[in-house]
């Protein structure tokens, strides 16, 4: 019989989790990712679908995390809405690059500079602590996507785009995704008058969906200088008060 096989990494509707558990690799956490003693939740999880027969592994006898609940206390959107249950629609991982559409308003203050999914759930967690940085330079952080301004992200052409994320997954969601999600984080900045001019200098040329996010983060940004404003008068006014009353 000729051997037939199929391998898999996050390409494919294959329900890796599940089979991941069941083959030992880890337990599901309340985040629903699959967590190992030693290397936590930040790693890849691959499958080879074969038509030989393989030796089965025993799954681990329980899930490890106890009472803990710090992912679900730290999930910005609540998407954790219960141990082991995530609401897909309210994950920010899944707002800002599975979902092609608009952001849900409710949702646009909740993200504030993330612009690629999140991952704050596998951060807060304690089993984390004890995985490795791994040698492959290719999981490494770039040096032109790392922590840069997001002004500076906001001014890239779509060539620009093209450019500084081949080879990275980032590119998949396509610079239109790519601007809805970077207008929202600008949104949710400080009012700087830079950072404004520059989302309404864009608004012109920019596509429906992109233009109702540059719009909403516009109304954010005025409204939150607005406020900064009146808070200034007010200090003002109390300092100019505080003066008269000791002359």
């Amino acid at each position: 019989q000729a051997t037939d096989w199929r391998p898999f990494v996050d390409s494919a509707p294959v329900l890796e989790r599940p089979l991941a558990a069941k083959a030992g690799l880890g337990w599901v956490g309340k985040h629903s990712l699959v967590l190992n003693e030693s290397a936590g939740s930040f790693f890849f999880l691959g499958e080879l679908l074969i038509n030989l027969p393989l030796p089965l592994d025993a799954p681990v006898e329980k899930e490890q995390c106890g009472k803990c609940v710090a992912c679900i206390n730290i999930c910005p959107t609540g998407a954790i809405v219960a141990p082991y249950v995530v609401d897909g629609r309210r994950c920010i991982s899944y707002l800002t690059i599975e979902n092609d559409g608009p952001i849900p308003e409710e949702f646009r203050p909740l993200m504030g500079n993330r612009i690629y999914g999140c991952d704050d759930c596998q951060l807060i967690c304690p089993w984390n602590r004890y995985a490795d940085v791994s040698p492959e330079p290719d999981f490494s952080p770039r040096p032109n996507l790392h922590r840069p301004p997001l002004l500076d992200l906001w001014r890239w052409q779509e060539s620009d785009f093209l450019k500084h994320t081949e080879g990275s997954p980032i590119r998949r969601i396509g610079y239109q995704r790519w601007r809805r999600n970077l207008a929202v984080a600008l949104g949710n900045g400080p009012a700087n008058p830079e950072v404004m001019a520059a989302l309404q200098q864009a608004l012109e040329t920019a596509s429906p969906m992109v233009a109702e996010h540059i719009e909403w983060a516009l109304a954010t940004l005025t409204s939150r200088q607005q406020g900064e404003n009146k808070k200034t008068k007010l200090l003002i006014r109390c300092i100019e008060k505080g003066l008269s009353d000791h002359a």
